[in-house]
């Protein structure tokens, strides 16, 4: 009898593992967390608010880079919740693992393929079919799952090694505060939120600290944000804000960072509209008074 393995099913016995740990996790902005793939801090727990913290513990924004010279590559990861997807994004997003290959023509980042989970442990083949040599990947983690553990995988005799590092002039990283727009709702794919896109458009490492519905200036979280040696600070939070929250926080948050980072850029992204509020009335006013806001009077 013949018999077929699942579609994406790697074969144990003849595939090398490594821990993305080993290779240089990317996105993470602290060491001392509590779990291997959170993006705050195990201090963070009890100072910021226990929503905040129970996002911050979801993988949004990490990836891993790495060189090898495999034909295929395989990845095995153990998700921490069941809830693979939601009504509104699906579980590739949601609980999904995201393949780049950096192009040999021309340097760019090239999707190759998607990991697509069916359970909290998934094993794949995630990318095969690409030019044969060594080649450099980026494998970027579920953004609204966290993970236990990830590894990648390439036949026996294959090798896997960690990346390049990045230019001294790139090496810092670009870090966004935001909301679920800035963590990946409703992204198809992990690589497909706009910090991925510009962390590979630019060349840059990026940390996501976005936090769905809960983006709102608190300096507790600001205050683990000051800490992250930046080289420039994104603050996108007022889809999570009113006009009055705005006024009250946002001046105070710039001087928090500033006192910690006087020379780091900041960005204030404004708020932008919901599609349809020319027909509502009510959130058509929450965008005018946001983008109204007279942050004067905070100087």
């Amino acid at each position: 009898m013949l018999l077929i393995p699942a579609f994406g099913r790697a074969a144990d016995e003849s595939i090398d593992w490594h821990d993305i740990k080993s290779l240089g996790l990317e996105g993470q902005a602290f060491s001392d967390v509590k779990a291997p793939f959170d993006r705050l801090p195990g201090r963070a727990e009890g100072v910021v608010r226990p929503a905040v913290w129970g996002l911050s513990r979801q993988s949004a924004g990490l990836c891993v880079r790495f060189v090898s010279d495999a034909p295929a590559i395989h990845a095995k990861w153990t998700l921490t919740s069941p809830n693979l997807a939601m009504p509104h994004m699906p579980a590739t997003g949601v609980s999904g693992l995201d393949l780049y290959m950096r192009s040999p023509k021309d340097g760019t980042w090239r999707w190759l393929g998607s990991g697509r989970p069916s359970a909290k442990d998934n094993t794949a083949v995630i990318g095969s079919g690409h030019a044969t040599g060594k080649n450099e990947f980026m494998l970027y983690l579920p953004l609204y799952n966290g993970v236990s553990a990830v590894s990648v995988g390439v036949a026996k005799g294959k090798s896997v090694s960690k990346a390049p590092e990045y230019p001294a002039d790139h090496a810092k990283p670009v870090v966004f505060y935001g909301t679920s727009i800035t963590q990946g709702g409703c992204a198809s794919r992990p690589g497909m939120v706009h910090t991925a896109i510009l962390g590979c458009r630019l060349g840059v490492p990026v940390v996501n600290l976005g936090f769905s519905g809960n983006g709102m200036m608190e300096p507790e979280v600001t205050g683990f944000i000051a800490e992250i040696d930046a080289s420039i600070y994104v603050i996108d939070c007022l889809p999570n804000m009113n006009a009055a929250q705005v006024r009250e926080k946002c001046i105070p948050l710039v001087k928090q960072l500033r006192a910690a980072k006087p020379d780091t850029p900041i960005v204030l992204v404004e708020d932008r509209r919901f599609t349809n509020d020319w027909i509502t009335p009510n959130k058509k006013k929450f965008h005018d008074d946001n983008h109204a806001c007279d942050l004067d009077g905070g100087r």
